[in-house]
């Protein structure tokens, strides 16, 4: 059986504590992911539009989206993405504390991959690593 293609993840979260804590998790794991960290929506709008000299997110690629954070949230950033004909398509699940059902029915409105509570994907974000790694290996992404 062939190795999966490698797999980018843009991980737009403005809370440094739970981005190095997904960074380390992917590590412990092993999973050959890189990871691009942008600390909110404009900052990941700027990376996919390849506006930003620095931080860079080729495909095939996954966003890891939280909900809550400055300048520009994950649901400005979700209206944005999906209304830009370049962008649409793009891979996205919510990464987040917010367990509210308004939040996740208007998060699947436009049309994220999955909705994840922070607190629910267990201890070291260890079965986010799982979802991640199962993903790679079974999905073809353009």
């Amino acid at each position: 059986m062939s190795e999966p293609s490698p797999l980018h993840v843009l991980l737009v979260e403005d809370d440094d504590v739970a981005a190095e804590s997904v960074m380390r998790s992917m590590l412990k794991a092993g999973i050959p992911c890189p990871v691009t960290w942008v600390e909110d929506g404009q900052a990941a709008l700027d990376v996919l539009r390849e506006q930003d000299a620095q931080r860079k997110a080729p495909r095939p690629r996954l966003i890891l989206l939280d909900l809550n954070m400055p300048r520009m949230n994950g649901f400005e950033f979700l209206e944005v993405v999906r209304a830009d004909p370049k962008l649409k398509e793009e891979v996205i699940f919510v990464l987040t504390t917010s367990s509210a059902d308004a939040d996740r029915s208007r998060a699947y409105d436009e049309n994220v991959a999955g909705y994840m509570v922070k607190s629910a994907v267990g201890p070291q974000f260890s079965k986010l690593t799982q979802l991640l790694d199962g993903y790679r290996r079974a999905v073809q992404l353009p």
